[in-house]
This record gives C-alpha cells, structure tokens and sequence, in this order.
C-alpha cells in the first residue's frame, strides 16, 4: 500500500469518527476504580467473571492488582513479581497464573487465598499466556520463540512449539487446533499446529509492522490484528490467510477484542483513546468511534458475560493510576 493511500485510509477513518452523529454511544465510562501507589507500566488483565474479581498486571510496579468488581474498589495488591506481564484465570481449579518477564517464570496461585502453590522457572522474558479449556493446558510465550505448554492442573511442562521470534498477542483456534502469534520481530502471523506442535504457515503482514494485539472471531472465520506501524487494525481470513482489509484505528496499540454479540472490535490504544469498529455483512467494516481514555491507557480487557470493557490506566501527570469501567451499548 501506498503511503498516500494510507494518509486516505486514516482521513477517512477520523472523518467517521467526527461526523457520526452516535459518537459515544457504543461504550460509556460508568467507572474509575483507583489504584493508588501503583506506578509505572500496566500489562494485560484476566478476570474471575463468577468471583467478580479482575487481576492486573502492574508491570512496572511489580505487583499484581486485585479488584472487587461488586464493590467497585482494589482490594489487595500483591508483591514479589518480577515484571508482570501475562495473567490467567482457570475457573475449573480456581487458579491464577502469572507470568513474569524480568524473573523468568510462572507463578500459579490459589486464586481463592491468593496463596502461592507452584513456581516455573526457566521461561525467559515471560509474556502472554492462554488457557486451552478443553485440553487443560496453559501456553505462555517466552523467550526468543517459544511457547511453552504447561498441565494446567498441575503446571508440569507438556512440550513446547518453536517461532522465530518472541511472541506477542496470540489465539487459539478451538475447533481447528490452531494458534495464531503474532510475531512482531519476524513481521508475521505465524500459525501452529497444537497436535503437530509446529508451524504450518506464516501470513505477511503487507507493508505494516509492529504486530502486538490481535482477537480471533472464530464463528465467523477473521483475525483481527493490531500494528503500530502505520496504525491499523488488519482483518485476516482464517481460512486463506488472505488480508480481507485494513482500517485506521487509535496509535500504539497493546490489546484488541472482539463483541461477538454486537459484532465490534474494540482496539485500546497508548495514544490515548479506544478505536471502535463495527463488522458488517460481507466484510463490511466501519470505524465507528474513537473513545477518549488517558494517555498510556492501551491494555484492557473486554468481559462479555458482564458486558464491560476494562481499561487501565497508569499514573500520569500527577494522576494516581485506576481503571476505566466502560458498559457496551
């Protein structure tokens, strides 16, 4: 793509973000909750939907932040982490899992006392991690690329798939078996076989960089992937690997997800705001708002049984860090 047409893509984008007339309507601030002492870099978040509980990863406070969600407020923050990064949430066990990037491991908790009950070791630059509910098994991207397969009942390695770089962002594809990672250092998506545990395709990200966020709407067979460079949300067909289109979103994107029930995707971006798209028929897309946040706002998470978008926001300028609370419309 051209350079002009991307200066068109991201006019055209901003125009529809100013013009429409329903700006503010698909999501609505109905919360701050404060983390006060938490400084530095916030990463990604996991929740306990049932427990009403959300954990954030503070990465440069190098704690995990505890939120009760009923009452609105951090309830515990717990030290003793190096850098935080990736966090899940495993209901069937009640078990959180940490993982850490500066100490190079995995931390499992008892999710109910918030006890430690398991630490692996050796996962160098410890990043995303993602719960394979019907295989039981947890995958954490480390390293220079790799993820690494743990039992999630009891947290023993089961394997490993290679990349050819460190993993960011990735997906797991239930009924294919597939993981899509993006794999910004190698400027592809690389595509596994969990059975195979191998690489059976890599797509070109055409002329953009910096691949970190990307959500999977299964059912309707499109990855959706977030670059930095130019700042673009890109729409991949699964079943192809063919680029469906590209459309301008919000700049220094960490986390993107996807309303199955509304048909959106919400793009947090650092620069301060959430780019909102709307998926039509026949690989309609239209970008339908840009939400003002806070600046370095840019990972969140979205919960669709509560119908909530969750933004942190780190301290700035003489504001305390907190959390965004955003009802969907």
């Amino acid at each position: 793509m051209t350079l002009a047409r991307r200066f068109f893509l991201m006019a055209l984008g901003l125009g529809v973000w100013m013009a429409n007339p329903a700006l503010g309507a698909e999501l609505e601030l109905v919360q701050t909750i404060p983390m006060p002492n938490v400084e530095g870099r916030i990463d990604h978040m996991a929740v306990d939907a049932a427990g009403e509980r959300l954990f954030i990863a503070a990465l440069g406070n190098n704690t995990v932040e505890v939120i009760d969600l009923k009452r609105g407020s951090r309830v515990r923050s717990m030290p003793g982490f190096g850098e935080p990064q990736g966090l899940a949430y495993v209901a069937q066990s009640n078990r959180l899992f940490v993982a850490s990037g500066n100490a190079n491991r995995v931390d499992i908790l008892d999710a109910a006392s918030l006890a430690p009950i398991r630490r692996v070791d050796g996962l160098e630059d410890a990043d995303n991690v993602r719960y394979d509910a019907k295989a039981r098994q947890i995958y954490v991207g480390y390293g220079k690329g790799a993820l690494r397969v743990l039992d999630a009942a009891t947290g023993d390695p089961s394997g490993e798939l290679k990349l050819s770089g460190h993993p960011e962002s990735f997906q797991l594809e239930e009924a294919s078996g597939r993981i899509f990672v993006n794999v910004p250092t190698a400027n592809h998506i690389a595509v596994l076989d969990r059975v195979q545990r191998k690489i059976v395709a890599t797509w070109e990200l055409h002329g953009a960089a910096a691949n970190f966020p990307m959500t999977l709407d299964e059912a309707g067979h499109r990855l959706f992937v977030g670059v930095r460079r130019p700042a673009e949300l890109l729409v991949y067909d699964t079943d192809s690997g063919k680029l469906i289109t590209r459309l301008p979103i919000g700049g220094d994107t960490d986390d993107v997800f996807f309303d199955a029930a509304k048909r959106r995707i919400y793009a947090i971006c650092g620069q301060g705001l959430i780019s909102v798209v709307q998926q039509g028929e026949a690989d309609r897309y239209t970008v339908l708002e840009a939400v003002h946040t806070a600046p370095g706002a840019r990972t969140g998470l979205f919960v669709a049984a509560l119908q909530r978008l969750y933004v942190a926001a780190p301290a700035r300028g003489g504001s305390e860090a907190e959390v965004r609370v955003y009802a969907v419309r």
